[in-house]
């Protein structure tokens, strides 16, 4: 069982990442919280204190690569990690169609320019140290993208490939990568999805699972099972067939805070 003293959550302040906070608490452990929303942040932390954790929390967005990788270094040189979850992400709305070029970037950003950038901060450290875990969050879009979450489904599996990669590149190194590949989980996030979600789960079961996969060294995560056999399974029938069963759960999504502001919504 991997004994993880000094832990990174980005995307801390989403329904997922404070679950996943609040079930990695405990004492001995020190954690660094990152996410865009202060108050949620907050609240995080207080969980993690009351727990028997230290915790600190930076509000920053992940896109902000520079102050990102400024924050987890500054970290990394006090409290060696041992742990970093890369779970920050986003998806946007599709109610005008096609996404908007913005909404494109600003997904790509996220979800996989600023994880990686996050990873990359902490990356070299963890090598020199040969230990410690590096866990990425992806989705079953990755498995069997869809077609109303056009940039979400594409960021998502470049986050899988690259999970993998990395995986394979470090072996032999002593530092271990997880490929996190959930369902639907009960999160702000998909309260704004308004379709289909099969299977869906609470925050706190989605981060028992997680965290129980984690401690025990698993290279992917992949749940829940059903919707993970049927999306592999979706690889190997025809093609028509495949699409037909993937646009049974076609959705609208609302557009999130960020988007209604910048008058995208």
């Amino acid at each position: 069982m991997s004994d993880f003293r000094n832990i990174i959550v980005t995307g801390a302040s989403g329904g997922f990442g404070s679950a996943l906070v609040a079930g990695l608490a405990q004492p001995g452990r020190t954690m660094l919280l990152l996410g865009r929303d202060q108050d949620r942040l907050a609240q995080a932390r207080k969980i993690a204190i009351g727990a028997g954790a230290k915790a600190e929390v930076a509000a920053v967005p992940i896109e902000d690569h520079g102050a990102v990788a400024d924050i987890i270094a500054t970290f990394d040189r006090v409290q060696p990690v041992d742990l970093i979850i890369a779970g920050a992400g986003v998806k946007c709305g599709n109610e005008n169609g096609i996404e908007a070029d913005a909404q494109l970037s600003r997904v790509v950003d996220v979800n996989l320019t600023g994880t990686i950038a996050a990873i990359q901060a902490v990356l070299p450290g963890m090598l020199e140290r040969r230990q410690g875990r590096v866990a990425i969050v992806s989705s079953l879009a990755a498995l069997s993208p869809q077609g109303c979450l056009l940039s979400y489904s594409a960021t998502k599996a470049a986050l899988q490939g690259y999970a993998v990669a990395l995986r394979r590149r470090c072996r032999g190194s002593g530092l271990g990568v997880t490929l996190i590949v959930p369902g639907f989980v009960e999160t702000p996030m998909t309260e704004r999805h308004l379709g289909p979600t099969p299977f869906r789960m609470s925050p706190q079961k989605a981060a028992g699972i997680v965290i129980r996969g984690l401690e025990a060294g698993k290279g992917s995560i992949a749940f829940p099972l059903t919707l993970v056999a049927l999306a592999r399974l979706s690889a190997l029938i025809p093609v028509r067939l495949a699409d037909f069963l993937a646009n049974r759960l076609d959705a609208k999504i609302l557009p999130d805070d960020d988007e209604l502001a910048a008058g995208r919504g």
